[in-house]
């Protein structure tokens, strides 16, 4: 059994990403950002322990789904179970985004081979800490005009950081 810390999850998400999609708010974060929308992801005592294959049963009865969305939380923090979610989601065509309060730059810094296939797993990666100060709520998909969506399949194939510019 593949056991994974969790806040909770939504079963059909417009607002996590890109088409209808399966969320899952990871628990623990170490980033607090002050005007946090998920405060209560923050302390890693806190949530549920759940096994990670009831997840994807869940995830697999909704044939509507485009992809499941990792939030938090800082999905990076646990990046094994997620390693072994998002391996089972491409087998079923769906598309994985993650949020993190990590930049791309600060998470392949980490030389962490767990973080590097989580990484290499992701199609979409919604990075960098909410910052009150550029809190933005026109912007689609993020919270401050810091954060940026990298298209990490072209990124991969260009060897550069490739940006989705969805607004």
């Amino acid at each position: 059994m593949v056991s994974i810390k969790i806040a909770g999850t939504v079963d059909d998400s417009i607002v996590d990403g890109e088409g209808y999609r399966f969320t899952i708010f990871t628990q623990g974060c170490p980033h607090n950002c002050p005007g946090c929308h998920n405060p209560q992801t923050h302390d890693c005592n806190k949530g549920k322990l759940v096994d990670a294959d009831d997840l994807i049963q869940r995830i697999k009865q909704n044939p509507l789904l485009s992809g499941v969305t990792f939030s938090g939380g800082e999905p990076f923090l646990q990046p094994l179970p997620l390693n072994y979610i998002a391996e089972k989601i491409h087998t079923l065509s769906l598309d994985l985004t993650i949020y993190t309060g990590y930049t791309l730059e600060q998470l392949q810094d980490m030389h962490n081979a767990a973080i590097d296939k989580l990484l290499s797993l992701t199609d979409t990666l919604i990075d960098g800490r909410f910052l009150l100060e550029q809190r933005d709520l026109t912007l689609t998909f993020r919270g401050s005009r810091n954060q940026r969506i990298i298209d990490m399949n072209a990124s991969r194939q260009q060897n550069k950081i490739v940006l989705k510019l969805l607004d």
